[in-house]
């Protein structure tokens, strides 16, 4: 159990876990403190109204030209001959907590001391926290979906935690307030990104971890639910008893005073 980040483990796999926990989640990140006050979670299911939006061909090749007209890069949208388009989204990852990837390192197998020195590789995962303000783009089609732009981040980063852990944001800014909308599975963000133009004021993608309200538990794997079951037996075998110690005192309080 680490003290600064609460991380617990198994001790037969404390020597396969590598965190960085040098300091309390937040020390030295400047923007963390202003931006958490000025963040409101908008309603998940009312997107704007210029989201609603449909376009024809010919709108979208007339909006295909005015956003190229305005970026200063070469990121540029393409319209293709089946009417879909092709573009780049920047997605800032916004991670609390460490991720998991596959670790390298090749370990002798139990058996090796009885049939020899042949090594075999084992599942073993080493978790880091990814750096403050990782920026990534994706050169993605019109109809790629959400959840995929999820899947292609972390196979960016050879993340392999659930991806049902994650979940792509829409940030945006208006009258000195941070909104942010948790998209749907189904929604394009190509889409959303020629609607909105190229500001990042306007309309920008961050990963954050899927904090729904409701815990996800398909999310976590059979060892991770085991421990989270031992965790709650603990902690309701330390609040019983510290009921029946308060109970204890109180009896014996009133015995004292008979």
């Amino acid at each position: 159990l680490s003290p600064d980040c609460s991380f617990t483990c198994h001790y037969r796999c404390r020597a396969l876990v590598r965190l960085d926990c040098s300091g309390p989640p937040g020390t030295g990140d400047e923007d963390d403190g202003t931006e958490q006050a000025l963040e409101k979670d908008t309603n998940v299911d009312e997107p704007s109204e210029w989201e609603k939006a449909e376009l024809d061909q010919a709108q979208v090749e007339q909006r295909i030209k005015e956003y190229n007209s305005q970026i200063n890069s070469n990121l540029f949208m393409s319209l293709n001959k089946d009417g879909s388009y092709t573009g780049f989204i920047k997605v800032q990852l916004k991670l609390v907590r460490p991720v998991s990837v596959p670790a390298t390192k090749r370990v002798p197998s139990v058996q090796a001391g009885r049939s020899g020195p042949r090594t075999s590789g084992v599942k073993r995962r080493t978790s880091f926290y990814l750096p403050k303000g990782t920026v990534k783009h994706l050169h993605i089609l019109s109809h790629t979906r959400a959840s995929e732009v999820i899947d292609a981040l972390l196979r960016k980063f050879t993340v392999i935690d659930n991806p049902r852990k994650f979940a792509l944001f829409e940030r945006s800014e208006k009258d000195e307030q941070v909104y942010l909308r948790k998209l749907a599975d189904h929604e394009q963000p190509l889409r959303l990104r020629l609607l909105a133009g190229p500001s990042e004021k306007v309309l920008s993608f961050v990963l954050k971890e899927n904090e729904t309200g409701e815990v996800n538990w398909d999310a976590f794997t059979l060892p991770e639910l085991h421990n989270f079951l031992r965790i709650l037996q603990r902690e309701e075998e330390e609040h019983v008893r510290q009921l029946r110690h308060r109970y204890a005192r109180c009896r014996q309080k009133m015995q004292e005073a008979l």
